[in-house]
């Protein structure tokens, strides 16, 4: 069989691509060129004067990005506000800058004469290349800290996946370890119901080991997984063990965390039917109102206060509700009427 080509790695987005240094380098000095030209506008038909202005731009877009090097190179960028970027401009750039400039009005306009701009030419340009350094340290300092922001965001997803893997590791041993002492009791009163209650069981072993990997899944899937648990517990209880399930058209697909039905469910055949000598009702029935998705399992019963393991497993449940589907879905248990019944609320997204 021909092997199959490892799949191209996804590029970033336009807009991640560009090389936004130059982009901005370019337009600002392009700015300004056009506000020399203005300044200038009315001598701009001499010789050499639009030359010069344009001169002025070229060699401020060269300095200053000669200059990015150097900050660069000696590390000034890296330890915030630093006194060599406020001083630096007036000391290197900006002389070369009107040096460049008188340079190119000696040899474009040939009538350098007199000198007594320099001084005010060396703030200005002093000035402007304190700006472009207070602009870039701001670049700097926002990139910084949209990667801290990206960095965080990261290690919180990766620490909620950790904490969702380890509440599912939780669920599974528990109802594995209940499931088998329920085959141990059923050995010794019927082979042939025992070993289909371990077909059962394998099914619902090979469903948690394939949802385990995921944070949700469709509820259809959950409820076959729910419908082999019930087929083994029947087995157990026989009449006593009464269960309906009814979904409404259209929710089969909404993602629920895997095993969450079936911890509710074995709750409500634990403290409904296992207690009872007449069994219980066992509703499974998954609706949608206006603003969300409702799937409640009801037995016959009473919420037993010293139930501890009751208590664990909804605590369990609702964390991985919140960390798999969002803060918005709920689980609450409640009793009225002689029925206890654990509601999961989801968004109408979900």
């Amino acid at each position: 069989m021909e092997a199959l080509a490892p799949l191209a790695p996804a590029r970033p987005p336009l807009l991640a691509r560009l090389n936004w240094y130059w982009i901005l380098q370019v337009l600002a000095w392009t700015l300004i060129i056009i506000a020399f030209m203005i300044v200038f506008g009315s001598h701009l038909g001499e010789q050499g004067v639009l030359a010069v202005c344009v001169w002025t731009g070229v060699s401020g877009l060269a300095l200053s990005d000669l200059w990015h090097r150097l900050i660069k190179a000696r590390g000034w960028n890296r330890s915030g506000i630093n006194w060599r970027l406020i001083v630096g401009p007036f000391l290197l750039p900006a002389p070369l800058q009107v040096t460049s400039i008188a340079l190119a009005i000696h040899l474009l306009q040939q009538r350098l004469r007199d000198l007594s701009f320099v001084p005010g030419s060396l703030v200005l340009w002093g000035s402007i290349f304190l700006a472009w350094n207070i602009c870039y340290m701001t670049a700097l300092a926002l990139r910084r800290a949209n990667r801290f922001e990206s960095e965080a965001l990261r290690l919180e997803i990766h620490a909620k996946d950790i904490e969702l893997r380890a509440l599912q590791a939780q669920v599974n041993p528990h109802f594995f370890f209940n499931s088998l002492n329920s085959v141990r009791a059923l050995i010794y009163e019927n082979h042939d119901a025992a070993a289909q209650m371990v077909d059962q069981l394998a099914s619902l072993m090979r469903y948690a080991l394939r949802s385990g990997q995921r944070d949700t899944v469709p509820l259809h899937e959950e409820l076959e997984a729910v419908q082999a648990y019930l087929a083994i517990e029947k087995i157990r209880f026989e009449e006593r063990l009464r269960a309906s399930i009814s979904v409404e058209p259209g929710l089969e697909n909404v993602m629920i965390p895997p095993m969450s039905l079936q911890t509710l469910v074995e709750n409500a055949v634990k403290y409904g039917v296992e207690l009872s000598a007449t069994g219980s009702d066992i509703r499974i029935i998954a609706r949608r109102t206006a603003d969300a998705t409702l799937i409640e399992i009801a037995n016959m019963g009473a919420i037993l206060p010293f139930a501890n393991s009751t208590h664990v497993g909804l605590a369990n449940t609702r964390k991985r509700l919140a960390l798999a589907v969002g803060g918005n879905a709920s689980l609450d248990l409640s009793e009225s009427a002689g029925w206890v019944r654990a509601t999961l609320q989801l968004p109408v997204a979900a």
